[in-house]
């Protein structure tokens, strides 16, 4: 966002809370989505350098071997592709260019307010402000203190199940650079592995590993301790055990927790919210940093066309309403499915769906769902979907 803004030229100032910027998480995957939006910043290139192409997603029954899910890119038309990077990889290349392009960055800073009047105020947690300011845009995650000050902000509903994670050494035994790969026990376990390709230029190949689990049940995994577990992956994955063999210490799994929770009105005054700010979910689709970019796209676009911030306000939250909501619905249609107490869903899941899955236009249609096409992102934001090389990164 920082950079549209500066390259528009407005005066940007980015407000952060940690000390000193860094990245948080493991790995995601980019959709054609997000990686449009790179390549309109002119940063498709320094991503595909460090990310690893998808071109399929696969999901089996760990018992029983049947596969579950089989979402191939090119079941749609062009050349359209994931790409499974590391979180510190889209952070590094979106931070350096913002140094270059030499933004503001005032880090410390824990914002819990915002005043508003001709122009806005953030209101520090030490009683610190800062400003004032023609616009401010709350890009501060799920659990932003900002967004209440649009009026519509409403909390996240917390889901029952989250996961661990890890980012580790890449091991191709049995795994395919080139694939999200999953194993499923019923709806209550869920493993897998996603080639992330490197964090920086110069590492290693990596990987990113997580275990589905409710939060809940943490304390009692880890007082049944590191060796149980890892046996009960590998009994339901054997092959994982080139990644649980890299893992000496629970505390190299952060526990991701997810919740629910998407903003009527995006906007308030002199304030917009965008990514999971805005609308936050689990994870299913792997749609998060691709909407929060839109978002950004979106923004900045508005910005660009209308006469006054009210006006560009309006537009952006109309401009991502449809798109926002539909993808909203179908994650939280769908979680229920792969993460849940479930015993109905699950079976339905790996009879019916399996099934159906493979009669036309069903592939052609999960493809779309998980490039995050389903609904047309683009032309409302003035953006044309970036074309594909017939190969990228590897």
């Amino acid at each position: 966002m920082a950079l549209y803004l500066k390259r528009a030229g407005h005066k940007v100032t980015i407000f952060e809370r940690f000390e000193e910027p860094k990245p948080v998480g493991s790995g995601l995957i980019l959709q054609p989505t997000g990686l449009t939006v790179l390549a309109d910043l002119g940063l498709l290139d320094d991503i595909l350098a460090l990310g690893s192409r998808i071109d399929r997603l696969h999901g089996a029954d760990a018992t029983t071997g049947r596969t579950v899910l089989d979402v191939r890119y090119d079941a749609q038309r062009g050349h359209r592709f994931g790409l499974a990077v590391h979180r510190a990889a889209l952070f590094g290349v979106l931070f350096r260019a913002v140094q270059r392009e030499a933004i503001a960055i005032e880090t410390g800073v824990e914002i819990e307010t915002l005043e508003t009047g001709e122009r806005a105020t953030l209101v520090c947690g030490n009683g610190r402000r800062e400003g004032p300011f023609d616009f401010v845009v709350d890009a501060s995650g799920s659990r932003s203190m900002l967004r209440r000050c649009a009026g519509n902000a409403g909390a996240p509903r917390p889901l029952t199940y989250g996961a661990f994670w890890a980012s580790l050494r890449w091991r191709d035994e049995g795994f395919d650079e080139h694939a999200l790969l999953q194993r499923y026990d019923k709806a209550s376990v869920m493993i897998g592995v996603l080639p992330i390709g490197r964090p920086e230029p110069g590492a290693e190949k990596m990987a990113a590993f997580f275990w589905s689990l409710k939060p809940a049940d943490v304390d009692e995994v880890r007082t049944r301790g590191l060796v149980a577990w890892k046996e009960r992956v590998v009994r339901l994955w054997p092959e994982s055990e080139a990644y649980t063999s890299q893992i000496e210490d629970f505390d190299q799994l952060s526990l991701a927790r997810y919740g629910h929770h998407t903003m009527k009105w995006p906007a308030g005054r002199r304030l917009a919210v965008i990514g999971d700010a805005a609308h936050s979910t689990s994870p299913q689709l792997g749609q998060g940093a691709n909407m929060a970019l839109l978002d950004a796209a979106a923004l900045s676009h508005a910005l660009a066309r209308t006469p006054n911030v009210e006006a560009a306000l309006e537009a952006y939250a109309k401009a991502r309403r449809w798109h926002v909501r539909v993808f909203q619905a179908l994650s939280l249609a769908l979680t229920p499915f792969y993460q849940s107490d479930s015993v109905a869903l699950p079976y339905i899941r790996d009879r019916l769906v399996a099934t159906v899955a493979r009669i036309p236009p069903a592939p052609q249609f999960l493809a779309s769902m998980v490039a995050g096409t389903v609904v047309d992102p683009f032309r409302r934001i003035g953006l044309k979907e970036a074309r594909w090389p017939d190969r990228s990164a590897e």
